[in-house]
């Protein structure tokens, strides 16, 4: 969740963001790269432990399959809901939707990858772990085959393995998040669950076991540059660029390699936590115990202190509201240089977790004391 608001901050304060992808190695440099990279694991986390917390829920709660696919369906819509309405205007302040872009993205991949969720867990557990893992190896095989193969079905495969626009009811919808591996990673996470049920030491045993042998099957696998991501790594003009491309993976969707190369020390990572108690009013656990809240907030404050920093160095500019050009507006309507220093995105970084810490605590005390319904959709 911390790490998470480093990349939103970055799309509306970096200069270098205002200019060209931290991804291009013609340009990019190693800060600007990792400063990108680093928040890699953010999204395969999210929903992988979103499977997980499925499962948990289920469990915990003593609930039978069939209300937490109730639940699933109920919560994936409204969290595609507030995609489309809510997130929509704190991101990009537009509130027409004629003649705009609409973006599918992390709320929309997660929200229908929970409705997906609510069907599959009715599968074996075993016929759904390898399942899940099928998706996640194999969807890159799907690569090379074109949308219109499905004629009027082909909006179907734009959602779940292609980014396109689709007309729909005079809107314009990107599926800048297809779906079909992330799918895959949430179901795995609710197989993953299962782990959780047997003692400490043979829990982490699997979980390093696990987690290296995905972070290792990275390595040779990108290290053969065959298969596991359409963009292949190539050797650059110095080492340090050729280890960038190296892992320079491809996120929309995830590759193979993306997967492996996030989930896998992520997978490890969580081994090693296993080990540790943290109190209830640590950072990691607070802003962890109210991920949507946090979301929703972080989004609004990381914009309206660009619009605060930009009103300071140029006044009522016409542009002060408008999405930057990291966002698709049109560069020629800002000034030249427009933008701040990197450094400027972690000083704003470590103001905008300061000042949520407070709001996120009230909340999870909140949610802690009171076990209304609608507490879970929020």
């Amino acid at each position: 969740m911390m790490l998470m608001a480093i990349d939103h901050i970055r799309d509306y304060v970096a200069r270098s963001a205002m200019q060209f992808l931290p991804t291009d190695l013609t340009r990019t440099t190693v800060a600007i790269f990792f400063t990108r990279w680093i928040t890699h694991f953010c999204a395969p986390v999210f929903i992988l432990t979103a499977g997980l917390g499925a499962f948990f829920w289920m469990y915990r709660g003593r609930h039978a399959k069939r209300e937490l696919s109730r639940f699933l369906v109920t919560r994936g819509a409204w969290l595609i809901l507030i995609e489309i309405t809510v997130m929509r205007m704190i991101m990009f302040f537009q509130f027409s939707y004629h003649k705009k872009l609409v973006f599918l993205i992390i709320l929309w991949a997660i929200g229908l990858s929970m409705i997906a969720l609510a069907a599959l867990i009715h599968l074996p557990l075993r016929v759904l772990a390898c399942f899940s893992i099928a998706i996640i190896a194999l969807h890159n095989l799907l690569d090379p085959i074109s949308p219109q193969r499905f004629g009027r079905a082909a909006w179907l495969w734009d959602v779940l393995h292609q980014r396109n626009v689709l007309p729909f009811m005079g809107v314009n919808f990107v599926t800048a998040y297809p779906v079909l591996p992330w799918i895959g990673v949430m179901s795995l996470g609710y197989c993953l669950g299962t782990t959780f049920l047997w003692d400490a030491p043979r829990r982490r045993s699997f979980l390093v076991r696990l987690g290296l042998g995905f972070t290792a099957a990275f390595i040779v696998l990108r290290a053969i540059n065959i298969y596991g991501d359409p963009v292949r790594w190539s050797h650059q003009a110095s080492a340090t660029l050729t280890v960038i491309s190296f892992l320079n993976t491809t996120k929309y969707p995830p590759s193979l390699d993306f997967l492996l190369m996030t989930l896998g020390p992520a997978i490890a990572v969580m081994a090693w936590l296993d080990h540790l108690h943290f109190s209830l009013t640590n950072p990691l656990i607070v802003f962890g115990r109210v991920p949507f809240f946090y979301y929703v907030a972080h989004m609004l404050l990381a914009h309206l202190i660009a619009v605060a920093m930009n009103f300071a160095r140029y006044g009522r500019a016409p542009f002060l509201l408008l999405p930057p050009p990291s966002m698709g507006s049109p560069g020629n309507l800002f000034p030249p240089n427009y933008g701040f220093p990197l450094w400027t995105v972690y000083a704003v970084w470590i103001a905008v977790l300061l000042l949520l810490y407070p709001a996120c605590l009230w909340f999870a005390r909140v949610k802690q004391r009171h076990h209304g319904w609608w507490l879970s959709y929020l």
